[in-house]
């Protein structure tokens, strides 16, 4: 009888330490990268320019001395860092938002919907290092390009996927890319193409998020079904 008494304490001890890392989880989930639950379904066949003007932010320019530009929308722009931080030739990477037409737009704008921004990557990389071809490459295999509402768990039109090329060289590839992925995939790719604009950095706690709070990170990553979506799509590439 004492030694069921005691097991049972023991166990009672442990289940509020497990009932506090379940709500601890689901906390993160909720509260990462989510947003409203509209959405815009906006085509994906077109290519377009979107006009943006600001104060803030880098301007659409591509290339500069041995560095060049390329800005990709994936979804949650914390987990669209990671891939590209680890290529060689890859410079920097730097969250923010672009595409839309409000001016210097925080996160809460951008999330809650009506700026037409997009949660976005901006890549500087060295092109004698590393080619175009291949950031887009890494881009594909890193998004669901079928899903014209936001990626994954994320919903809303700042969660949608595009690419957003910064002089004629990378529409063409660009192009070229979403034309062979329509093909591998038998269907229709709802990821824009779009002129680079006016591009914001995010705020300072949303850079290099992954770094900061590995732990946070990886159970919203997994929470969102991000990996288990992108096997279902690419098989067990390296996202």
């Amino acid at each position: 009888m004492a030694d069921n008494q005691r097991a049972r304490n023991e166990m009672n001890s442990v289940r509020p330490c497990y009932l506090s890392a379940y709500l601890c989880a689901l906390a993160i989930l909720i509260a990462g990268c989510d947003a409203p639950a509209s959405s815009a379904q906006i085509p994906g066949e077109e290519v377009t320019s979107e006009a943006a003007a600001g104060e803030r932010g880098t301007n659409p320019a591509g290339t500069s001395g041995s560095s060049a530009l390329a800005t990709f929308a994936g979804g949650c722009f914390w987990c669209m860092e990671p891939p590209y931080d680890k290529l060689p030739g890859v410079i920097s990477t730097t969250s923010g938002y672009t595409g839309g037409h409000a001016s210097n737009p925080d996160y809460q704008q951008v999330t809650a919907g009506g700026t037409g921004h997009y949660e976005s990557v901006q890549i500087v990389y060295d092109p004698t290092l590393i080619t175009y071809e291949k950031l887009i490459d890494v881009f594909w295999l890193n998004v669901d390009p079928l899903d014209a509402g936001g990626q994954f768990c994320d919903r809303g039109q700042s969660y949608r996927t595009a690419i957003f090329y910064h002089d004629e060289s990378q529409r063409d590839v660009a192009l070229s890319s979403k034309a062979a992925v329509a093909d591998r995939l038998a269907d229709v790719i709802a990821t824009r193409i779009v002129e680079a604009t006016q591009f914001y950095p995010a705020e300072d706690y949303h850079q290099d998020y992954y770094q900061k709070n590995p732990l946070r990170y990886a159970y919203y990553r997994r929470g969102c079904g991000r990996d288990a979506r992108l096997n279902r799509i690419w098989g067990s590439a390296d996202h």
